[in-house]
């Protein structure tokens, strides 16, 4: 009897500097999640993911890409939709932190708010939603993930090898402090 082949997948579309990077650009772990604001397994994988960037704040850096699984999560492309918003002012991360600490508050109405308390142009950001303008960037983001091999939210890649394990600290921090660093 023959012993299974396992494949590993591997992250095909590499960082640059147009993606949404949290922590020192030259950390030698870059962990890659695909995720859907709208998700709550994302929404239990960010809280640990920011715990772990908290630990390992000097060897990590966390990238975000969209993978907004809209038939399961209806408001999940108009929350990235808002992220984006947000980067083109230079607050992704804001909107971004915000919107998985009110994933139970995605509808437009709820969005809104949130824009607001960020103190974002409610109106401009608004008009963005509506047209889609951050479209191209969400799809590419989604199109990569797909070449990537994601087919769930969250997916998670540890210096572009996909990380099969589960997202709790503990595994997260023995995963990163395992990995060859490039």
């Amino acid at each position: 009897m023959s012993t299974p082949l396992r494949v590993t997948a591997r992250l095909r579309t590499p960082v640059t500097g147009d993606d949404h990077v949290r922590g020192p650009v030259d950390a030698p772990v870059t962990l890659v999640v695909y995720g859907d604001y709208q998700c709550p397994f994302c929404g239990l994988a960010y809280a640990n993911l920011r715990e772990v960037l908290r630990q390992r704040a000097d060897i990590v850096r966390l990238v975000h890409r969209h993978f907004p699984i809209a038939n399961l999560h209806p408001y999940a492309e108009r929350a990235a939709e808002a992220a984006e918003a947000a980067g083109r002012r230079g607050r992704f991360w804001d909107m971004h932190d915000w919107l998985y600490g009110h994933q139970d508050q995605l509808d437009p109405v709820h969005l809104t708010l949130g824009i607001e308390q960020l103190g974002l142009p409610v109106a401009e950001v608004d008009a963005e939603i509506g047209r889609q303008a951050g479209g191209d960037r969400i799809r590419h983001d989604f199109v990569g993930g797909i070449r990537s091999g994601v087919d769930a939210t969250p997916t998670l890649f540890v210096n572009d090898i996909r990380h099969d394990g589960d997202f709790s600290p503990p595994t997260l921090l023995t995963t990163i402090d395992a990995t060859p660093t490039r």
